[in-house]
């Protein structure tokens, strides 16, 4: 199949663009440049910006396409820029929405895809149901063959996926693991999440390529394990041979004091205890199965970390706000004794 992808180089779509050039097919990637040199061997860069609309339109004149993936579009307006270029040109246009928009609060923590998509904590998943509703009207109006895939929690060998950090990712807080110092978990730590290798979710949506019967639907991948954050956190630091102090602080705390936007990534998401029903998936593509279990997954991508020092990105900032909310916190507990007493 001929294929084109809008991005193609960030934690999702790297593993899927590997796996399609293992498979033989013709991959297109369509960005800037800027992160080529990790693209795999095979694959045919188109370097534009996708809203320079008459450049790209000129590089995709001749091209006849099986299906195009757009990896970076947040807002309806950057869909109705892909609706005028490939208008038309391909069988298939799968958006990636996100889980985060799944109702919240939710009314039942088993998600499928008829959950209600609303979420009034967050921006971002607002304006992804916005862009799934656009995408939606021409399917039903125009007959534009559109696929929508929801992610939730995905990571690669890059990062540790974690509830709490700051700028600089995961690193500052496993530092804080490995000199014995205290970090925070969100919430009380037994809300139930998943966490999904970049190799596992690459099956599935290779899966919904070319698949007539995922035209027209929305499609949420994910693992089917389901951890606590405690044992989130927990797998974390075994990997690092270290023992795990955590000091578990209230979603809505963090929210509140800031500097860094929790309201929507906790509030808005991670604060809420979800497990992910993957039939529909299964269905459309018999024999699927998230394999990498997230112990072995997370050991994997800690020792890659561990081996790459420029993925050890410092924050002293975000060092300092951890020691501060726990300081606080501590002291809270303090002072509510001393008047109990």
């Amino acid at each position: 199949m001929k294929i084109l992808f809008i991005g193609g180089t960030g934690t999702i779509s790297t593993a899927i663009s590997k796996l399609l050039i293992t498979q033989g097919h013709e991959l297109y990637l369509l960005n800037r440049g800027k992160r080529n040199d990790a693209l795999p061997e095979g694959a045919i860069p188109l370097i534009a910006d996708i809203n320079d609309e008459a450049k790209v339109s000129g590089l995709i004149r001749d091209l006849d396409l099986d299906c195009v993936a757009d990896f970076i579009a947040f807002v309806p307006e950057q869909l109705q820029r892909d609706y005028r270029l490939f208008k038309g040109k391909t069988k298939q246009f799968i958006f990636i929405s996100s889980a985060s928009a799944y109702q919240k609060p939710l009314s039942d923590f088993r998600v499928t895809e008829s959950t209600p998509l609303s979420n009034p904590y967050w921006q971002y998943s607002r304006d992804k149901i916005a862009c799934e509703d656009y995408l939606m009207k021409l399917y039903r109006e125009e007959s534009f063959p559109i696929s929508i895939v929801r992610p939730s929690f995905t990571y690669d060998e890059r990062s540790v996926p974690l509830g709490v950090h700051g700028d600089n990712g995961s690193w500052p807080v496993l530092k804080r693991i490995l000199e014995g110092k205290p970090v925070i978990i969100h919430g009380d730590g037994s809300a139930l999440w998943t966490m999904t290798h970049n190799s596992d979710f690459a099956k599935g949506f290779v899966g919904l390529i070319g698949n007539i019967h995922a035209l027209g639907e929305a499609v949420q991948i994910t693992s089917d394990e389901t951890l606590t954050w405690d044992q989130i956190y927990q797998c974390i630091a075994q990997a690092l041979n270290k023992p795990l102090k955590a000091v578990h602080v209230s979603s809505e705390f963090l929210a509140a004091v800031g500097p860094y936007d929790f309201y929507g990534g906790l509030l808005g998401d991670k604060a809420a205890s979800v497990v992910f029903d993957n039939t529909k998936l299964k269905r459309l593509v018999p024999g699927f199965t998230a394999t990498k279990r997230f112990d072995r997954g997370v050991k994997e991508t800690i020792d890659y970390i561990l081996h790459h020092p420029e993925l050890q990105r410092t924050d002293e900032p975000f060092d300092r706000w951890c020691d501060s909310i726990i300081e606080t916190i501590q002291q809270a507990i303090e002072t509510a004794k001393s008047k109990l007493i």
